[in-house]
């Protein structure tokens, strides 16, 4: 029995047994009787016990404990104590305790008990430090155990057991009694015991599961006098099912395979297999062999038969196998089962028995004619052409009567060898000799080699023998004409009545031809060993034989001799044997003898008539006493007439047949005991085949001693078994083997004992046990032969498996046969095969229904022996049905839409299949794949297929579900659309008919990528614009870069990698765009660009900045060579320093997630830095980012270009109106600089081109403050449609001149449409997405873009200013820098104050002005927290109340006098340098300078010099406060404008929908051309050099003067208290007298004079100078003066309309109406939303009353009110109102 040790599966370092519980239960009834030791604790620096116990007390007496108490503290300590607080406890009388360092005092406590029960007290001492108690407890004896908490058993099998154990004590005085209790599966030993006073014991606990389970239970333990108490364990245990799985290198279905291969006979092989478990818990095990047929031999051997294996472990098991039978299969099973587990393990084990394959190098030995008494030697080779060991032995006598004889009779040969045999003939009459020795050979079929010889003599001259004599008399034996005399046969020949074959062999005559190989043979050939029984077999043995079998077989035996053998066991003694002869013809007979042999036979030699017997007498004379003598006595007997040769010709020349008689003798005398024999004997069974035909079977005797053995089998016990040699002699180190032939039959017992005699001896036997039992072959099919197929779909098939077992001793063929109409829908594999004995195979079934119904089939099984195929067959007929139904599948979803996946990696889905139908269904999925991509052209449907799916073919069982694995690998950024289909394949696998359509998958194929969102600035470059730092940063370029398909040489690294060993590391991508820092001063705050990083797509990405260092290989210090260029030193220097950063450097977003990244460039070192940056999207995109950042210094005049190359907007040829452009100047110094454009290469152009001003700069020169832009505007007007290109040279007064290039395309309008603003070109974004930080204001959008706009037309857009800040107020003020946007931009209110979350409402109006152009403006939003200005104000106050006070107050002491007289002097440099630096209300003019001096500005920081200077003095604690500064936004507004006639052309729906402020318009010129030429300015000459710094410094001188003088600033101060004076030349204009005028007249004079004379004339005329007569007349004058009044003042307010004026009046009424809708809906005041009201109106009648009128009135001011704030300027249209209100009837 194998076992292991076991192992916790748990832990490896925790035992099973008590849980870790640092504290064991002490459970009792009561608390513990005592203390085992007593604990010691600190307090304060005092170490004392915790408590004092008494035990073991009586009442009615005294006892005394010492408390000790011992300072471990480093102070004198002093220490009081309160004492016991009841009367059963006492100390001493209070007193102070003082204790010094290492010194200790003892307190004596006192208990006196009155009665049994227990006391508790304390004494409590105090401190400087605190206080504490030590509990005094009296206590009485007790039960108590200790138990542990929790015992853990470990975990076993089901049905198996484990056990651990604990202990428990007895922790009381007492002796206790105890009793435990618990249920199954627990069991506790020993359950009951009695424990003395501190006694431990230890419990067995058994956990005996009956199945996997986790089980825990409480075990009780009642303890005590009377059990009155008791502790609970817990005892857990874990149980589970064991599985156990055999592990061998082959497997067929079932089982598994140990496979021995080729073994030779007689040899052993072991091979080992192993056992697997595969479980946590270790288990037991057992291993049987399966019922074999009976009375079959065991090969295989295993002495393994049960064990135990630890879980997770691997038990190796042996298994040897000897075979017995050469060329047989042997198989054999081995079951292995487990106790608890579910199911059994078989294993099949099979081997091939080889023998031996042994040859001579020749089949005949010709020794030729030889004299008489001469001796001849031929070699003869013995080859074992195998690797098996070979014995062999020549069936030959040991003695001299033998003509022929063999150096090496018996032996072994090794494998794969040979060995030389020298055979001698040694002649004793001068006959023919032909002698047949059989060569025997353990385990194969015998050798057999003709020895031929002649002897001559003097007087005698017998025919001689050839091979070839040899070859024709077997063809005339088979004949049957060797009986016949050679003299007979020879007359027959003559007489034609023979003949010769083509060989020279003798037929018969009248025989065809053609028969004769089949028809003139009346015996069959005999195989070895029926020759080998034939020759030495007894007649009636033969004639029983032939009359078993057919009678044809053998042919009659020529000459035979009765005895075959001989024993002379009693002594000396003669015995007869007769010859009989059954020739047709004389022969004579010849006897070999040996003088000194003790055989004889007499007489030596006669003749034989035909068909007569004749006797001889053989007789025994040993001349040696107490030896053993055997010998083949040899006679040569042959026809007479061979005598002479003469007598005989060559065709019927017979050769002579040899007779032997085996003879033994014994020549013991009576009494003498014989030799004790030494033998082994392979085998002591012999078993025959278990069937009814002649077997034969060899074993081999071995004497093992140094004796002679002679053996001696007994025929007469069993006739059926015949046995050669029967008798016979063994040399010394020599072997027999023994031939067995047996015909097996059904009544033979199953076991037949042969006694095997050994040296004549009965005292010397061994029993043979031989098996010849013929059995009728057996077959059994599992399952009762029945074989039943679940519901299968029609047109699809099912699969079973049945297993058949021979269950006979003999190799079986079978066949399955099928009825014609069974063979359309049913099939088996294999149908044919070869069972060996014992063992079992699969076949697998196949059904294959054609149509829904009900299958009854009966296939039959046919088997027979493979050794008799022609023998009668068995039939085993076993019972099939199916049922055939329809069937199909379906998915849950028709379309499975995955989304994007990442290019080149992988997606797992699932496909449900559902199979909805009552059979199982077998499928073949198929997938179609089609790719969409608008990008290429190309057919992609050849591409490879990206969709793998797994279980591609299967089964699902009826009414399933079925997940099909899928896994997608885009291999390009595409649209993939995947078609799954079915088929049903039949039964052999193949499928056909019209797929059936499952579902589609659907995925989109992407690359990681980003997305730029918005971008900001911080630092220095705070000034710039969003549009600026777009172009700066090329972001468009990056966007567009990133949205594009990664090229394959950007994949060589998927992920960041450090890949190159050189400080500039290889580039695997050609995106590369510029990141432009822009430019700033040396020492300034460093430039900090804010980017919003967007992930747009659906899948994450990962992204890195890689810097040069990143993707370098770090190398060891040896292996750096130190030789770098200047461009690697330059990139090492910049990393070194960190000139440029970026934060963060790597990041992952997920889909729609977004990451603010700071770019930040520091200002340390003057010149151009640039640094390649590698932005890597792992997985996709890398974009060589070259970042490019500039530092200039101090005192130098710079402009900064993006750019050095700009293009215009595309213009269209033959334009009469082009619009005009602008070309950015940005100053990133810190001196204002002008600026001059040399338009001489303009100049050549227009020559080039007609004299046609291609190109035109409107203003080539002028200044730009330090961190302030210049908009340069140009006018593009191409003749041709082509791209003009110019360079333009641009000087920088005491600077650097650049050259910029300048393109512009002209292309046809006809071909193609303008460019237009929403075009797509402008790609900024237009909201903030990025807060800057301490940012708290924000604009709803930073960039307006009004579109296309026509000439002099006024655009309106609403803003919202909202401070999120919840505490801080603010002050906003919007700045309009250049003059054309103040003339063309307005925004109001233009500043305020904003409260925490408060919002304000801004206006933008852009008015186009006459001529087309292209705006593109930047307002500048600065905000000022108030907070920050009130300190402001604050610190300005207290400094200059501190500096007044500095006026009259100062120091002196005599012993700084010197120091005073420097600080003084300092003191005055700081007051200049403060009147440099200091803020006035008028801003002073700067000091008088070089120009190669610099002014640092508001942000540069003071020189060391400078900060040396303010630390000696104190300077820099008196320097003035600056003011906040403010935080800058940025609002960018874009328009184009274009003229009437091209707005109207192309944007003729547009046109309605924009106003047209007409006063606006550009008046024509004389030239009529109707454009406005624009011309630059003619510019003063600038001074340079001496000549301007004389001129600056008078200047400065003057105004510096000026300021000082207080009568100077006094008057600009009452300046503004001073009224306006008023200027006669602005009264309005006086009205003209009335005075009545003709119609003619009055039709051409002006409106305002008309409608002056329209109010006075009818008064002042005709008043009291009409008479009475007159009236009617003055009437009808009045009614026709009152028509033309009325027609007048149609006439006037028709022109009133059309008046540019009015028109702007109704648009801004409009126009503030709305605006004030729009505030109102904005404060909440008015909800736009609200579903409109329907009121019920009033009779017109009453809708007229007063009531009504002055509502109506009321609401009118109201509105007025309202619309009066927003009114910008009404001035400008107040005439024309009263010219309204003039005209208007009275009521």
């Amino acid at each position: 029995m194998l076992t292991d040790n076991p192992v916790n599966p748990l832990s490896s370092s925790i035992p099973f047994g008590v849980a870790h519980n640092p504290h064991r239960n002490m459970v009792s009834s009561r608390r513990s009787g005592g203390l085992q030791k007593k604990n010691k604790n600190c307090f304060f620096g005092v170490e004392t016990c915790a408590e004092l116990v008494w035990e073991g007390w009586e009442p009615g007496l005294e006892y005394t404990k010492s408390l000790f108490l011992r300072s471990i503290h480093r102070k004198l300590q002093k220490l009081t104590f309160r004492p016991p607080v009841s009367k059963f406890f006492s100390t001493p009388f209070t007193q102070s305790i003082l204790l010094s360092p290492g010194t200790s005092f003892s307190l004596q406590v006192t208990f006196q008990p009155l009665e049994k029960c227990e006391y508790v007290d304390t004494i409590e001492f105090q401190g400087k430090e605190g206080t504490f108690q030590v509990s005094l407890r009296a206590v009485i004896p007790h039960h108590a155990l200790e138990v542990p908490d929790t015992v853990m058993l470990p975990p076993c099998a089901a049905r198996h057991s484990s056990q651990t154990s604990f202990l428990f004590r007895n922790s009381s005085k007492l002796q206790t009694g105890f009793r435990w209790f618990v249920d199954p599966p627990f069991q506790l030993s020993p359950g009951t015991g009695l424990l003395k006073p501190g006694e431990e014991c230890r419990v067995t606990v058994e956990f005996k599961p009956q199945q996997a389970v986790a089980c825990q239970a409480e075990a009780c333990c009642a303890f005590g006098d009377d059990g009155e108490s008791s502790c609970t364990v817990l005892l857990r245990g874990l149980s589970k099912y064991p599985h156990l799985q055999i592990g061998t290198m082959g497997q067929e279905e079932g089982c598994k395979v140990l496979e021995f291969g080729s073994v030779a006979v007689g040899d052993s092989l072991e091979k080992h297999f192993e056992i697997y478990n595969l479980s946590t818990v270790g288990t037991t095990f057992s291993l049987s062999w399966l019922r074999r047929p009976p009375l079959m031999e065991s090969v295989f051997h295993c002495e393994v038969h049960e064990g135990k294996i630890a879980p997770h472990s691997v038990l190796k098991v042996p298994v040897c196998f000897f075979p017995l039978t050469v060329d047989s299969i042997s198989v054999d099973y081995l079951c292995l089962t487990c106790p608890g587990a579910i199911s059994k393990d078989l294993l099949k084990v099979s081997g091939t028995c080889i023998g031996p394959i042994v040859s001579l190098n020749t089949s005949v030995l010709d020794f030729g004619c030889v004299e008489e008494g001469t001796e001849v030697t031929h070699n003869v080779q013995i080859i074992n052409s195998s690797a098996v060991l070979a014995h062999y032995q020549f069936d030959v006598g040991t003695g001299s009567h033998s003509v022929f004889s063999v150096d090496k009779p018996c032996g072994s040969l090794l494998g794969n060898s040979k060995l030389t045999l020298r055979v001698k003939f040694r002649p004793h009459h001068p006959i023919a000799y032909h002698k047949t020795m059989i060569c025997l050979l353990l385990h194969r079929e015998p050798l057999f080699l003709d020895l031929i010889a002649t002897c001559h003599s003097e007087q005698m001259k017998p025919a001689i023998l050839k091979p070839r004599h040899l070859s024709i008399y077997r063809l005339n034996l088979l004949r049957g004409l060797t009986c016949y005399p050679p003299d007979l046969l020879s007359a027959l020949l003559e007489e034609h009545r023979l003949k010769l074959d083509d060989s020279g062999a003798l037929q018969m005559q009248e025989i065809p031809a053609e028969d004769t190989c089949n028809s003139t043979s009346p015996f069959n050939p005999r195989s070895p060993l029926e020759e080998y029984f034939h020759v030495n077999s007894a007649p009636e043995a033969e004639t029983e034989l032939y009359n078993t079998s057919n009678s044809t077989r053998f042919p009659v035996p020529h000459v035979t001799v009765q005895p075959s053998e001989l024993l002379f066991y009693d002594g000396p003694a003669s015995n007869s044997v007769s010859i009989t002869n059954h020739t047709k013809g004389k022969i004579c007979l010849t006897w070999s003898n040996r003088a000194e042999s003790p055989f004889s036979v007499s007489p030596v030699s006669c003749e034989l008539g035909p068909l007569k017997t004749t006797a001889f007498r053989v007789t025994y004379s040993p001349n040696q006493q107490n030896v053993f003598h055997a010998a083949q006595l040899e006679c040569f007997t042959f026809y007479k007439v061979l005598r002479d040769q003469r007598n005989v010709e060559d065709q019927t020349l017979c050769p002579p047949w040899c007779l032997t008689v085996r003879v033994i003798g014994l020549s013991f005398q009576p009494g003498k005991e014989h030799f004790i024999p030494n033998f082994s004997l392979q085998h002591s069974q012999v078993v025959f085949p278990a069937l009814k035909q002649v077997s034969y079977r060899s074993i081999l005797l071995q004497n093992t001693g140094d004796l002679p053995l002679i053996f001696r089998l007994d025929p007469g016990e069993f006739p059926t078994v015949c046995v050669l040699p029967s008798s016979g002699l063994v040399p010394p180190g020599s072997h027999q083997i023994l031939t067995f032939r047996c015909t097996p039959s059904p009544d033979h017992p199953s076991s037949i004992p042969l006694t095997l005699q050994l040296n004549a001896s009965p005292n010397h036997t061994q029993v043979l046990n031989v098996v010849a039992v013929a059995e009728k072959l057996s077959v059994s099919v599992e399952e009762g032969g029945s074989l039943f197929f679940q519901p299968t779909a029609v047109g699809s098939y099912s699969e079973r498996t049945l297993r058949v077992k021979n269950l006979s001793r003999v190799p079986v063929e079978f066949k399955w046969r099928l009825c014609g109409s069974d063979q359309r829908f049913l099939t088996v594999l294999p149908d044919t095969g070869i069972l060996q004995p014992n063992e079992s195979k699969v076949q697998k079934w196949s059904f294959a229904p054609k149509e829904e119904m009900m299958y009854n089939m009966k296939p039959s099984l046919t088997f027979w022996p493979v050794q008799t195929p022609q023998c009668k067959k068995s039939r085993l007929t076993i019972k099939a049905v199916g049922l055939a139904s329809k069937g199909s599948l379906q998915a849950e979803h028709p379309v499975i839409d995955l989304g994007e996946v990442l290019v080149e990696s992988c997606k797992s889905f699932e496909i449900p299949l559902l199979n909805d139908s009552p059979c199982a269904v077998s499928y073949s999925l198929t997938t179609q794949q089609s790719i969409t991509d608008t990008g290429l052209l190309e057919d992609m449907t050849q591409d490879p297929l990206v969709l793998e799916m797994e279980n591609v073919k299967g089964t699902i069982p009826a009414d399933c579900r079925l997940p099909i694995r899928c896994t997608v690998r885009p291999a390009r950024r595409a649209h993939y659309c995947w078609t799954v289909s079915y088929h049903i394949p039949n039964a052999s696998d193949s499928v056909g008919g019209e797929p059936q359509f499952i579902c589609h998958v659907q995925a989109e194929g992407v690359y990681p990528t980003l997305e730029v969102m918005d971008v900001r600035s911080c630092g220095n470059v705070e000034g710039l614009s969003k549009l600026q730092l777009w172009r700066l940063f090329n972001l468009d370029a990056l966007n567009t870069y990133l949205r594009r398909d990664p090229s394959p040489s950007e994949l060589t690294f998927r992920v960041p990698t450090r890949h190159s060993f050189r400080q500039c590391p290889s580039i695997f991508t050609s995106a590369m765009i510029d990141f432009n820092f822009s430019a700033a001063p040396l020492g300034f705050d460093p430039t900090s660009i804010l980017l919003l990083f967007k992930n747009p797509g659906s899948i994450p990405v990962e992204w890195s900045f890689l810097f040069p260092e990143d993707q370098q290989i770090e190398l060891e210090y040896w292996a750096e060579t130190g030789d770098f260029s200047p461009s690697e030193l330059h990139l090492m220097k910049i990393q070194e320093h960190r000139l440029f950063s970026i934060s963060p450097r790597s990041g992952k977003l997920q889909p729609g997630q977004q990451r603010t990244v700071q770019f930040t460039y520091r200002h340390e070192f003057v010149g151009t830095d640039r640094l390649p940056v590698l932005l890597k999207l792992s997985h996709g995109r890398e974009i060589l980012l070259n970042f490019i950042g500039i530092t200039v210094e101090r005192d130098r005049r710079y402009i900064h270009l993006s750019s050095n190359r700009h293009i215009f907007a595309p213009m269209a040829i033959g334009g009469f109106s082009p619009p005009k452009q602008v070309y950015e100047l940005y100053n990133a110094g810190t001196l204002p600089l002008r600026y001059h454009i040399d338009t001489t290469p303009l100049e050549e152009l227009m020559e080039e081109n007609f004299s046609h001003p291609i190109l035109q700069c409107l203003n080539p020169g002028g200044e730009i403050e330090p961190g302030h832009t210049a908009l340069v505007e140009w006018i593009f007007s191409p003749l041709e449609a082509k791209t003009y290109s110019v360079d333009i040279p641009i000087h920088v007064v005491e600077g650097d001149s650049m050259f910029v290039t300048f393109e512009g395309q002209g292309f046809d309008e006809i071909e193609s449409e303008p460019i237009q603003v929403q075009d797509g070109r402008i790609t900024v974004p237009g909201t903030q997405r990025i807060p800057v930080p301490g940012q708290v204001v924000f604009l709803s959008e930073e960039r307006v873009c009004f579109g296309d706009i026509p000439v002099c037309s006024r655009s309106t857009r609403i803003l919202f200013l909202t401070n999120v800040s919840y505490t801080d107020q603010v002050l906003y003020k919007w700045n309009i820098t250049s003059t054309e946007c103040q003339q063309t931009v307005t925004i109001r209110p233009e500043g305020g104050r904003l409260a925490p979350g408060e919002s304000v409402f801004c206006i933008l109006t852009i008015q186009a002005s006459g001529s087309p152009a292209f705006y593109q403006q930047d307002l500048v939003c600065e905000i000022t927290l108030v907070k920050m200005l009130a300190q402001y104000h604050k610190d300005l106050q207290q400094w200059e109340e501190e500096t007044e006070r500095q006026k009259y107050e100062f120091t002196l002491t005599e012993k700084d006098l010197l120091r005073t007289k420097q600080l003084d002097k300092c003191t005055q440099e700081g007051a200049v340098f403060e009147q440099k630096t200091g803020k006035r209300k008028y801003k002073t003019l700067p000091p008088i300078r070089s120009s190669d001096q610099a002014v640092a500005g508001p942000s540069a920081r003071p020189s060391r010099a400078e900060q040396r200077a303010q630390q000696q003095t104190g300077q820099e604690k008196r320097r003035r406060p600056e003011p906040p500064r403010p935080t800058l936004l940025h609002l960018g507004i874009t328009a184009r404008s274009h003229s009437f006639m091209e707005y109207q052309t192309h944007f003729p729906t547009q046109f309605n929908t924009h106003y047209i402020n007409r006063s606006r318009q550009p008046k024509h010129s004389q030239s009529g051309t109707g454009e406005s030429c624009y011309r630059p300015a003619d510019l003063p000459p600038l001074t340079l050099g001496l000549e301007r710094d004389v001129i600056t410094h008078v200047l400065t001188s003057l105004l510096q003067s000026l300021l000082d003088e207080p009568q100077f600033r006094q008057s600009l101060v009452e300046g503004d208290t001073e009224q306006v004076p008023y200027f006669t030349q602005l009264r309005p204009a006086p009205a003209l007298p009335a005075q009545t005028l003709p119609g003619s007249a009055a039709d051409s004079q002006d409106p305002v004079e008309i409608s002056g004379v329209s109010s006075a004339t009818p008064a002042n005329t005709y008043t009291g100078n009409c008479s009475t007569a007159d009236r009617p007349k003055s009437e009808c004058d009045r009614e026709s003066l009152k028509e033309l009044q009325e027609e007048r003042k149609m006439k006037v307010q028709e022109s009133i309309r059309r008046l540019p004026e009015f028109c702007d009046l109704l648009e801004d009424i409009l126009l503030n109406t709305l605006q004030n809708l729009m505030m109102e809906a904005f404060l909440g005041e008015l909800v736009l939303t609200t579903r409109p009201r329907i009121i019920a109106l009033p009779p017109s009648s009453s809708r007229k009353n007063s009531l009504g009128s002055n509502r109506q009135s009321a609401e009118s001011n109201k509105i007025k009110e309202q619309l009066r704030p927003l009114v910008t300027s009404p001035s400008p249209y107040m005439s024309a109102q009263a010219i309204v209100s003039n005209l208007e009837p009275e009521q």
